[in-house]
């Protein structure tokens, strides 16, 4: 059974708000540590973020949220924002390009922005899970895994589609085999499904409304 602490552990505590300002990350910061997460993500124009954030880990976004942002963008983006603190980035694919069935392109993206941000860097590959189909949801894994990825992740929170699920997560834990980690973001909103996501297999969780989720609630948001 997972408890408190140990589910706090696995959440990245986002913000990721178009109208986010200083003052909100700054606060983010502050609840992220007093909860006990892993880290806090946040926009790269957030960055340098300008507060020592201790044991937390910064994540950041690159080609958030479409996805329709050339891989040298991509790759740029990235390398600024780990220039300025980040020590792990979430990158949106080109779904479109995947559904077409370019599934070269998208790992030819994901390898620009591994090259352009190498480890210790955590790179994590956000996919749509909600979007495409499971053979669409294993060829992104199966792209993330060869490129060099470090996570294959579900949502960004902003597609029409839909979130996180239990079944794209579940699939997603079978294709990478413990090679890679899985974070489950989008729509997670209370502690059962945060939970039922880790006992699918997700190793990371990406939540806005963490203090709610983790007290049992019911929360708004990402």
């Amino acid at each position: 059974m997972t408890t408190r602490a140990e589910l706090a552990h696995l959440v990245d505590h986002t913000l990721l708000a178009p109208t986010a300002a200083p003052a909100e990350v700054v606060a983010l910061a502050a609840e992220a540590a007093e909860l006990g997460a892993y880290s806090i993500c946040v926009s790269p124009s957030m960055l340098p973020l300008g507060v020592a954030l201790g044991p937390l880990k910064l994540a950041t976004v690159c080609g958030f949220p479409s996805g329709k942002h050339t891989p040298a963008a991509k790759a740029f983006e990235a390398a600024e924002s780990v220039a300025h603190g980040a020590d792990e980035i979430d990158m949106v694919i080109d779904i479109g390009r995947l559904k077409a069935g370019d599934a070269a392109h998208t790992e030819a993206e994901i390898r620009a922005v591994r090259e352009a941000v190498p480890a210790p860097t955590l790179l994590k590959v956000i996919i749509e899970s909600a979007a495409l189909t499971d053979d669409e949801i294993v060829a992104a894994c199966r792209a993330a895994e060869s490129a060099g990825a470090d996570f294959v992740k579900t949502s960004t929170g902003f597609h029409p589609s839909g979130g996180a699920s239990v079944h794209a997560i579940a699939l997603m834990a079978k294709t990478v085999g413990g090679r890679l980690g899985v974070k489950a973001s989008g729509g997670i909103r209370d502690w059962a499904t945060a939970t039922a996501m880790v006992d699918a297999g997700a190793t990371r969780l990406g939540l806005s409304g963490t203090r709610a989720v983790l007290d049992g609630g019911t929360s708004e948001g990402y």
